[in-house]
């Protein structure tokens, strides 16, 4: 559906782009508490007057608008949908002990700062460019493999606010492998584990798009932009 300037002053909108991780991220978290919402798909290029209007500071996706309020940047609406849609039968993402959530929110931190941009210079680039950005790639995800260690999920036994930072990103590895040559499964097991356990959750497996998909839209962006 194409985005329209209006949005409803009742409700819940989200602007958002299919292949993006961080409107995957939103998507999670909004099915996770059963949230009913008016999705608009965004057209980058051509940026709608609402997504314009309604995120002046980035002008970028994802937006949520709660009531005709906008809410941007994916984590930190993440974190609103946590507190605004809370109580008896609707999970909790982050844990109650403060130092847990602190620990919850410096990791997804970690994912923002840093696999985003190496994810993308595994597709980007070429050559020595692209070898470091390999190695990058390889020692933040053993970091992270080493944080999740033998536990079902980043926050222990239930899925949470780490788990839909990262699991949005889990579409884009058949891209990174297919361009860097990497082999996620014998690189990180138990990251790749924590992947299917994620994906076997409804919340998720209709969220993500297929990673084909996903591989043949960034062969489009490699054309359009002259990266062969």
């Amino acid at each position: 559906m194409a985005a329209t300037t209006e949005v409803p002053d009742k409700g819940v909108v989200l602007l958002d782009f299919w292949p993006s991780m961080f409107g995957i991220r939103v998507r999670i978290a909004l099915a996770e508490k059963g949230v009913e919402y008016e999705y608009r798909e965004e057209d980058l290029a051509n940026k709608s007057p609402a997504l314009l209007r309604l995120n002046p500071v980035h002008k970028k996706i994802p937006v949520l608008v709660h009531d005709g309020r906008p809410v941007c940047e994916s984590i930190i609406i993440v974190h609103y949908i946590d507190e605004t849609w809370a109580g008896p039968g609707r999970p909790a993402f982050l844990p109650s002990d403060p130092y847990a959530r602190a620990r919850a929110r410096f990791w997804a931190d970690f994912v923002d700062k840093k696999i985003y941009d190496i994810g993308a210079r595994l597709w980007r680039t070429k050559g020595e460019t692209q070898q470091q950005a390999k190695q990058e790639f390889v020692e933040a995800m053993k970091l992270l493999e080493e944080e999740l260690g033998d536990k079902p999920y980043f926050g222990g036994d239930n899925f949470g606010y780490m788990d839909i930072a990262l699991v949005a990103f889990s579409c884009w590895f058949h891209t990174y492998e297919t361009h860097a040559n990497i082999s996620m499964e014998a690189e990180f097991p138990k990251l790749m584990a924590w992947v299917k356990r994620c994906q076997a959750r409804e919340s998720v497996s209709k969220s993500l798009p297929d990673p084909l998909k996903i591989l043949e839209f960034v062969g489009v962006l490699k054309k359009k932009h002259g990266i062969e």
